[in-house]
């Protein structure tokens, strides 16, 4: 399962810079929206080549079986 991160960078003068890691495809913008409704205002934004890249989407499927031994 892929991992991902936020790395938040807050300067001296308060001014906080999001990178979101290893998330493919406009999926960042969540994390970019959420982090903005706790944060505030956005100042500016910039794409990583991540941003680009196909959006991948996993499905997990579990399934289990119940074997009873009757003795």
């Amino acid at each position: 399962m892929p991992q991902h991160d936020v790395e938040i960078t807050i300067s001296k003068t308060g001014e906080v810079k999001v990178h979101v890691k290893g998330v493919k495809g406009k999926a960042c913008l969540a994390y970019s929206q959420w982090l903005s409704d706790i944060i505030g205002k956005v100042k500016g934004q910039q794409y990583t080549s991540e941003y680009y890249e196909p959006e991948t989407k996993a499905r997990i499927n579990l399934q289990q079986d119940l074997k009873i031994d009757e003795q």
